[in-house]
């Protein structure tokens, strides 16, 4: 297996902006909107913003299943993710997650938590309480994106 096949060996630390493996995971728990690129059958991209969780090792998407971005998914699951922040250049900073995209569990999701979905719900009831009950309504379905490739940058580092 090739050290970019693993989320973690993927993360690039060559550069002095770089986030460590633990600055990605508290980004990432406390980020809330993602943008997730994916092609459309002919061939175009399309990106869209989604609320995501991260578990440590997969980046979880909840979708509705009519939308152009599950439909893309599913047909090619390659998928592009960035979850960026900051507003003045000296700020922006953000991860960048390239993997293959995995539909876990019913299609749409019947609210049923089971042990494959149970971390997912966990982190997406905690993450965003106000809206457990979106997911409930079998219009939505679970997707893991796991990081074949991660990229990451910081540029308040830049100031140090």
């Amino acid at each position: 297996m090739s050290a970019d096949s693993q989320p973690r060996a993927a993360l690039r630390h060559g550069s002095r902006l770089a986030m460590t493996a633990a600055e990605v995971d508290a980004f990432l728990a406390g980020e809330r909107v993602c943008r997730v690129a994916t092609a459309g059958p002919d061939g175009h991209p399309h990106v869209s913003p989604l609320w995501f969780a991260w578990d440590g090792m997969a980046l979880w998407l909840c979708s509705l299943v009519s939308s152009r971005r599950f439909t893309d998914l599913t047909a090619r699951p390659r998928v592009a993710v960035v979850v960026d922040a900051g507003d003045a250049y000296g700020e922006l900073r953000g991860v960048e997650i390239r993997g293959t995209a995995r539909v876990v569990g019913p299609v749409p999701w019947d609210g049923v938590v089971t042990p494959d979905l149970a971390e997912a719900e966990r982190l997406f009831t905690e993450k965003y309480p106000e809206q457990r009950h979106v997911r409930r309504k079998g219009r939505h379905a679970w997707i893991r994106v796991e990081p074949e490739h991660t990229s990451t940058w910081d540029f308040r580092k830049g100031a140090r």
